[in-house]
């Protein structure tokens, strides 16, 4: 158990107006054992999940996975998307060398499960994931870190090593005040139903995907302009959420 009851971790506590910790159990799984916490979100009502690995307090380097929720793809595995591999690629990783794993409840990119669904629909008549968005009156991407980053104050982390192929989420971490020093890419090899939305995720919202991952695939990769991070040496030639 992470030392919940540390006097420095409840101050933190204290000074939080975001977040709060509610409840914290035990957690074996299939892939590893792990601390659950959850915490509640006191400005947007909603809760969040937690899994932490070994000692976090007062730590530098600690690896560590902000996974925003995808119904379809982490609980009925859909094949649309890779968000159920990079969900098992963290846990086996965190389970191997220790850190934290934040579950944000912002499914869909933030516009919701209903909404996903909607866009589903659109993306069956041929629009990719950022034309659906467009076109249901929504941002390409409305996910937000406030509630992550100040989990990880509370927990006393000094540093993170972020799982992650999305630049933007670093850059947004960043400007709340987490010290990245390292991006782990999550690489999950492309289906016949998901390779579209990766090249999307690649050409259109500038994700860290190695092109040499859709090889087997016979796909040819047109020309792409990354986003990117100009503090991050992380970020350059390092391959893909």
């Amino acid at each position: 158990m992470i030392p919940i009851n540390n006097r420095n971790i409840k101050f933190n506590q204290k000074l939080s107006k975001r977040v709060k910790i509610e409840a914290m159990a035990r957690l074996p799984s299939q892939f590893g054992n792990f601390t659950i916490i959850a915490i509640s979100d006191l400005v947007e009502k909603k809760e969040h999940a937690v899994l932490v690995k070994g000692n976090v307090w007062n730590e530098n380097d600690v690896p560590t996975r902000i996974h925003s929720e995808c119904l379809t793809g982490d609980a009925f595995g859909s094949l649309k998307c890779d968000c159920r591999e990079q969900l098992i690629l963290s846990l086996r990783y965190i389970e191997n060398h220790g850190g934290i794993l934040i579950y944000l409840r912002q499914e869909g990119r933030g516009i919701g499960f209903i909404n996903k669904i909607k866009a589903y629909s659109l993306q069956d008549e041929g629009l990719d994931t950022v034309e659906a968005n467009i076109a249901l009156g929504f941002k390409v991407d409305l996910r937000k870190y406030d509630v992550a980053a100040e989990v990880l104050k509370i927990l006393g982390v000094n540093s993170i090593q972020l799982l992650t192929n999305n630049p933007d989420k670093m850059k947004q971490l960043r400007k709340l005040g987490i010290k990245i020093t390292r991006r782990i890419p999550l690489i999950a090899e492309p289906n016949e139903f998901n390779y579209r939305y990766l090249l999307v995720k690649k050409q259109k919202s500038g994700h860290l995907i190695d092109e040499n991952i859709f090889a087997p695939l016979g796909i040819e990769q047109q020309e792409t302009i990354f986003w990117k991070d100009s503090d991050d040496k992380n970020t350059k030639n390092t391959g893909g959420k």
